[in-house]
């Protein structure tokens, strides 16, 4: 185990106007997520302007499959039609972002939950006819995000979106935390899994992973499913934030460890 002073990396820079730090909490993590919302409420304390989004996948199959309905899924994006969005929304919003706000409200973390119908925070468009209500991003408006971190409070972000005619379409929550990440210019994008990170064929992990070799590893396979949007997005993001990482959700002070980068757990996603 590492031990991380949070007085240390505070000291760096303890200044509300910093850019802000965009943490993404994958589905599958959430049922051992207090970790890394300790550390989340512990960096919020000391100044910095933590952005969390989250996803849901898991409980949201879980929904599905006690109603009766086998999840479908397209290139690791989930199948949406109009029964599937309402549980979809229902698990998003109602359960895990609530849950998320009241844990961290119990760590003495002021957090405000919100989704990405909220202030028109999220515009998109339909993805593809062949995933129903599934949106691609087309702009993200995140003053509502600068309003509520500056007033001191920590944005926490359900993957959902506003679409042609204000309908409302499911998000990759990974291409919504690249997104907010752009937009606001985020110093660090910072992917919170279930897996140490990126691996290549023979299975070991790769700590620097390069646009180019991560472009080769999904043309042959080796990374696939879920892991081709989180790593696309990784690289888009690269274009417009200072860091951007992938860090297994349960690693001890994996998100200050990314943010000092005196080492890189996890994989660092580097041009």
């Amino acid at each position: 185990m590492i031990e991380v002073d949070i007085d240390q990396i505070c000291d760096l820079e303890h200044d509300l106007a910093r850019p802000p730090v965009v943490i993404k909490i994958g589905g599958s993590t959430l049922d051992d997520a207090r970790p890394a919302l300790i550390e989340i409420a512990n960096l919020w304390r000391a100044g910095w302007q933590p952005i969390v989004v989250h996803g849901g996948g898991p409980a949201i199959n879980a929904m599905l499959e006690r109603l009766g309905v086998v999840p479908r899924f397209i290139n690791g994006r989930r199948v949406t039609d109009a029964a599937t969005l309402e549980v979809v929304r229902a698990v998003l919003v109602g359960q895990i972002n609530s849950e998320l706000v009241r844990l961290l409200d119990g760590y003495n973390c002021a957090a405000v939950g919100l989704s990405g119908l909220d202030g028109q925070l999220v515009r998109a468009r339909r993805a593809a006819a062949e995933l129903g209500l599934v949106g691609l991003i087309q702009a993200v408006y995140p003053a509502l995000i600068r309003t509520i971190s500056r007033a001191g409070f920590v944005p926490v972000i359900a993957p959902l979106g506003l679409g042609p005619d204000d309908e409302v379409l499911n998000i990759n929550a990974d291409d919504v935390a690249t997104a907010v990440a752009t937009a606001l210019g985020a110093t660090a994008l910072i992917f919170l899994s279930n897996v140490p990170g990126v691996k290549d064929d023979a299975g070991m992990l790769i700590p620097r992973l390069t646009r180019a070799r991560a472009e080769a590893l999904i043309a042959t396979g080796v990374i696939t499913g879920g892991m081709v949007p989180k790593i696309e997005g990784c690289l888009h993001a690269l274009t417009y934030v200072e860091s951007v990482h992938i860090v297994d959700g349960a690693m001890p002070h994996g998100i200050c460890r990314s943010l000092m980068g005196r080492d890189h757990p996890g994989t660092c996603i580097i041009e």
